[in-house]
Formats: structure tokens, sequence, C-alpha cells
């Protein structure tokens, strides 16, 4: 819309009698709302850049030091007694410094010179060891991809070699799912949960887009973690190319893209520069409900070329997505500040059989039919027929944490600031004047069944199941003095030795956003000291011997955590090493093996970021499900949890059926027991209780 009325905004025809100017005055003042909500953006973030710029102080305070640096100018006192003078004199590179300038300069001076002289010897060194190549055999592999390596930064080189350059399809390989509420719908009726949610995402937009988030910390600390993945969270989307994909990102954008028995819409979200009300969303949604066009030839499974391989995507886009009305209408889904999928099939925990429609909800947000979902977006929201919701996430842009983030505050404020009205129906006003969604056309000469044939088969093998782990949790971990994440990931090693007899080599993330623009690092949970530990407790060991081990491989796991977090974890630096080794065309052996062993444990904690949002004493069944990813390795499992609360675990297990020695409900039944084994182990008296509470179990 806002588009259309730019393009009529001004129109003239030449006349005898000259120029005629036609001036649309309703198209102007859309410009003029869209330039005025820019301009609040930016000085929203100029406001915010002066705070954070005098951090941990405020302009306040510093309005202070310029004063006092202004009167020490004006009395050409020293405020360093004699001290800046004596450094001048003693070193050498003082001395080699003009006389003349400020002492401000000739300090940030000193900080730079070392740094660029680093970079520039780094950077010299590599040139050398590239050209004598025969000379460089005795330093090792290591020591020259190491200086090349300084001064550079990996972030860029994860994002393109880990995820951008997989040419394999990304939706179960790469994109993962977060899920509604446990036990309760807010509402059944499809539409004004789509109208809510809709309006809660956008409403985090707004505090993205103002830098008015409050910053996700270290719990129970002040210190803040790097939120620099927040920029590409909407409007963004990750293109196909024929040897690597690339994230596109818009600075704004007023509408979502909207899927419905195979149609596609553009709905506008904004109008007169205002946001919808839920109830006008809701209105707009029931439309897109109610419109019984039929899907254009080929339209329905379009969505089947994002969940297929990349290359033949990538081809197809160029050949047939490059101009005229396909062009046109690929744009508004790949500029839509995210995309909308109206589900017809009822998802959640519900029926005779809980169990297995829990499981099969996790499928559905997963990978869907594969063509319902645009899985290329930074995010997918998905609306159920029954009201429940969920969504895909693409995951180069960023990790689990940060879409996380995202919809605590979605779940949250639809269900406790937004609400419904009796009948169930969205709250606010509606003006009944709205233009209607703009359906998408579409010229589609191409068939899409190679792309939905690939996508179809991996669907298919994917096994998953959910189970909430009601015995305890993380409450009584910590009466255990052990960490909560130590004590599960413990228990994961002792399932896998159940169920495999062996171990394996484990996965699980830690986020280094403690540094700028840090995204993860790999802790690797399976060493010498977990192996102890299941060894002893499988063989029967006395109980004192097995409690003490259990203890130092928690300690262990956690100075591992820790290490990870901090950045002195191995495995990004040893693939930063592998990636400067293929630039300087020298192969390492070491590092093709080590980068190339299979992660057949992957594991990973959703944390909780925002619990303040979300009363669990007086509204105890708004529990998060939390969400989960397809397994790692063709024969290995992938794990997902998330410690709601004190007393409860929510676990995501998938595998493929396509291995015979892996299932997850088996695998799930195992990590249950496992979580009973170690608590027993740490408290003799638990198995005792649990038997006389048999109505908590899972």
């Amino acid at each position: 819309m806002a588009e259309a009325h730019q393009a009529v905004a001004f129109q003239f025809t030449i006349t005898p009698e000259g120029i005629d100017l036609h001036l649309s005055y309703q198209a102007l003042s859309q410009i003029y709302l869209s330039g005025l909500r820019s301009w609040k953006k930016r000085i929203s973030r100029i406001k915010n850049r002066i705070i954070k710029g005098v951090y941990p102080a405020s302009p306040s305070s510093w309005l202070f030091v310029v004063i006092a640096i202004l009167a020490t100018m004006y009395m050409q006192s020293d405020p360093s007694m004699g001290l800046i003078a004596k450094i001048r004199e003693r070193s050498s590179w003082g001395r080699s410094f003009h006389q003349q300038g400020t002492v401000k300069v000739k300090v940030c001076e000193s900080d730079f010179v070392p740094f660029w002289d680093g970079t520039i010897m780094c950077r010299s060194l590599a040139s050398l060891w590239r050209t004598h190549k025969s000379e460089e055999v005795n330093l090792g592999i290591g020591v020259q991809s190491q200086w090349l390596f300084c001064g550079q930064t990996s972030i860029d080189w994860w994002e393109e070699y880990v995820y951008l350059r997989s040419r394999s399809p990304i939706m179960v390989n790469s994109n993962y799912y977060g899920m509604d509420f446990l036990y309760v719908t807010p509402t059944s009726t499809q539409a004004a949960r789509a109208g809510n949610t809709i309006t809660a995402l956008f409403l985090y937009r707004r505090k993205v887009n103002r830098e008015e988030l409050n910053p996700s910390r270290i719990p129970g600390t002040v210190i803040p973690l790097c939120a620099a993945q927040c920029e590409r969270m909407f409007n963004t989307t990750r293109t196909p190319g024929e040897e690597t994909d690339v994230l596109q990102h818009w600075q704004d954008s007023e509408f979502v893209a909207v899927y419905h028995r195979g149609r596609y819409f553009r709905l506008w979200v904004y109008r007169a520069g205002r946001l919808l009300s839920p109830r006008e969303i809701q209105y707009q949604i029931q439309r897109i409900l109610d419109d019984p066009s039929p899907p254009s030839p080929g339209e329905d499974k379009l969505g089947a070329l994002t969940a297929g391989n990349r290359t033949p995507w990538a081809q197809m886009r160029k050949q047939f997505f490059s101009s005229g009305v396909n062009k046109r209408s690929l744009d508004c889904i790949e500029k839509a500040a995210f995309f909308v999928t109206l589900d017809d099939q009822e998802e959640g925990m519900m029926g005779e059989n809980p169990s297995v429609n829990l499981d099969r909800y996790a499928k559905s947000l997963l990978h869907g039919k594969c063509y319902d979902r645009w899985f290329d977006k930074s995010f997918s929201v998905v609306v159920y027929k029954n009201g429940k919701n969920g969504l895909n996430a693409e995951h180069s842009w960023a990790d689990a944490p940060i879409v996380a983030h995202l919809w605590e505050f979605t779940l949250a404020t639809d269900a406790f600031h937004l609400g419904y009205t009796a009948d169930g129906n969205c709250k606010g006003e509606i003006e009944h004047f709205l233009p209607p969604p703009q359906r998408l056309s579409w010229d589609i000469p191409l068939q899409v069944s190679e792309s939905l044939a690939v996508a179809q088969a991996l669907a298919d093998d994917v096994d998953c199941h959910v189970f909430p782990f009601r015995e305890f949790g993380k409450g009584r971990i910590k009466k255990m003095k052990l960490s909560p994440d130590s004590f599960v990931q413990l228990a994961l090693q002792l399932a896998y030795y159940r169920d495999r007899g062996t171990f394996c080599l484990t996965y699980e993330a830690s986020m280094t956003r403690l540094f700028r623009e840090g995204r993860t690092e790999t802790v690797r949970s399976s060493s010498n000291e977990s192996c102890a530990f299941v060894l002893a407790l499988e063989a029967g060991e006395v109980i004192e011997h097995c409690h003490k081990l259990l203890r130092k491989a928690a300690e262990k796991h956690q100075n591992l955590y820790r290490l990870a977090m901090t950045g002195s974890g191995i495995d990004r630096h040893l693939f930063c090493l592998y990636v400067v080794s293929k630039y300087l065309g020298v192969e390492s052996p070491f590092l093709k093996e080590v980068l190339s062993e299979p992660w057949r444990l992957s594991t990973s904690q959703t944390p909780v970021q925002q619990m303040e949002l979300f009363d669990l004493v007086n509204h105890p069944e708004f529990i998060s499900l939390g969400g989960g990813f397809g397994p790692v390795a063709d024969d290995g499992y992938g794990v997902s949890y998330i410690i709601m609360g004190e007393e409860m675990i929510n676990f995501h297990v998938s595998c493929k059926h396509s291995c015979t020695e892996t299932d997850s409900h088996k695998f799930g039944s195992q990590i249950s027991q496992a979580m009973m084994d170690l608590m027993t182990l740490l408290n003799p008296d638990f198995k005792e209780a649990t038997k006389a509470n048999p109505d908590k179990q899972s």
C-alpha cells in the first residue's frame, strides 16, 4: 500500500494550458507519517548511544567531568601533578611524539599504536609464510594459522561457513521451533490468537528499534549480554545463492506475509502511521480465513522451494523470480516483517492421547507440510485452527536464546497484557473502512516436485518426542548443591550409555555474548570425569564412591561451561584455524579429523530469561514448553530442554527413523530414568518419597 501510494503521490499531465499537477494528499500523508516514524527511531537511538557512551556513569555526572576539564584548561594546571611529564621523560614513545597537542590525544595514540603495529606484524608474517611454504614446515600449520588468525573476527566466518554455505535443506537441519503454553490456550479463536500474537511481535520490534529492551544479563548478576543479534530479528530473509546464501535485512516493514490454504497475502498492520489494534488485525485475519478464492496454479506448494536443497532454489529464483509479477510477490514475502501461517490443523497436548499429539505438534512446527512455511524468513509464526501457536526460526542470523527472549515476551504480552474478551476475541476498536489484505499474484511455470520430494523425505524421517519431566526441577537439584544444567547433562550421558552401550562426542551450546557480537561456543559435556561416573554407577560400585564421582563430574562440567562462556573454549578457535589453513592452501590432517567427528548427542538448554513476565505462583498453568531442533547426526540424537520454574523440566528429543539404533521415545524414557537415578543417588530418601506420591509421575 505505501509503495503504491508513493507511486501515485505525484502525477502530472501536459495540456495546452501548461502542466496540470495532481497531488494525492492521502499518499503524501502516508509518506510523512513513515518519515516521522523513521526519525523517532533515529532520535531514540541517538539518545541511547549517549547513555551507553557514558555508562556506567550518567550524562549529568559527565557534565561535571567536562566542567572540571574546562576549568583545568582555563587555569593551565596539571591535573596529574607531574605524572604525565615523568612518563614522557622515561618512555621512548612519549619522547617521539610532538610536544604540542592535548594529553587526551597522546593517551589515545599510545593505546592504538601497539595494536596497529601488532596487526601489521601478524599480516606481514602471514604473507612471508605463504610465500615461503618450504620454510614453514618446521613451524607447523598451527603456528601459521594462529598468526594469521590474530586480529581477525570469527563471527562472519561462523555465519558464512557453518550456515550460509551449506547446500542441504535448512528445514530440520538448521531451523528450530518454539512452542506455545503447555496447559492453556488463551483463546480458541484462530483469528483472535493471530491478532494478539502479531500485535505483541510488533510491540517487541518497536522496543528493538528504539533500543528500549532491558538488557539480558547473566542470571544473578548485573553483567549485560550483547544484543547485537536482535538487529536482524525482523524484516530479514535468507536468500539462496548457488554457492552461498545471503542474509538480507531491511530497515523497516509495515506489513506481514500470510499463508492460508495455498494462498499468499500481504497484510498491512500500520495505517496512517499507527499500529492497528489487536481487534483490527483479528478482523483482517478473519477476512483471509473467509476468502474462498482458490490458489493459482503452482502457488499452494511454492514454499517447498525454501525447504529443499539450496542450489536448485537459487537457480529457480534467478530464472523465474527475477522480474515481473513473481518478483513483486516474492519481494512482498522477503521484505515482510515476518511470515505468518494460518494452519488448518489443530495441535497441542489434547485428546485421548496427549503424548502422541504433543509429538505431532513438535513435528508440525519443525517442518509442517514442507510447503506451508517460508523457511527462509528470520522466523515464521504458526497459528493453528484451535488457537494454539508456535514459531519456526531460521538459524543463521541469531541463536535460540535471542528468539526465546522474543517468544517469551510475545506469550506474556498476549496472555497477560493484551488479553481477550469474554467471548475469546481481541480487545480494541475496529475501523471498518480498512482496505482488505492484498492477495499476491503469481505466474509460475515451474514445478516444485523435486524440492518437495527432498523435503518430504527429510520430514518423514524425523522422529520427535516431547515430554514434561515433573518428578522434580531445579529447586530440588539446587538443594543438593549441584548446577541444574550439569545435573541434566550427566543424566544425558547416563541415558546415552544405557541406550547405546558406549559414550559419544557430546555438543552443548554455550553462549559467548559476554563479548561483542558473540554467538556460541561448544561445551564438550562427555568428559573423562563423566565417563568415570557412569561406568562406576553401572558397575554397581558403592554409593559413596559414585556420589563422589558424580560431584566431581558436575564440577568438571561447570568449569568447562565457564571456560566456554568466557572465551576459553577450543572449538570455535579450531574452526577459525581450519578456515585460515584453507586460505593458506595447506591441509591439516589434525584439524580435518577434529572438525569432521560427528556429534551424536547434540544438546541445548533453552534459558528462561524473563521469568518476571510469568506469574507462576498465581498462574502455574502458564508454563512454556520451550522448543527443539532436529538431530545433527544421522545416527544420533538432538536434545533440547527448558528448566521451567522450580518443579518441571521439559525435554524435546529428536532422531531419525532411518537409523535402527535410535528411538526418541525409548531415549526419552532413558532420560527420565537417569534423572531419577541421579537424584536417588544424591538423596536416597527421594525414591521412597516418590513412591508415596505416584500422582506426580510424568
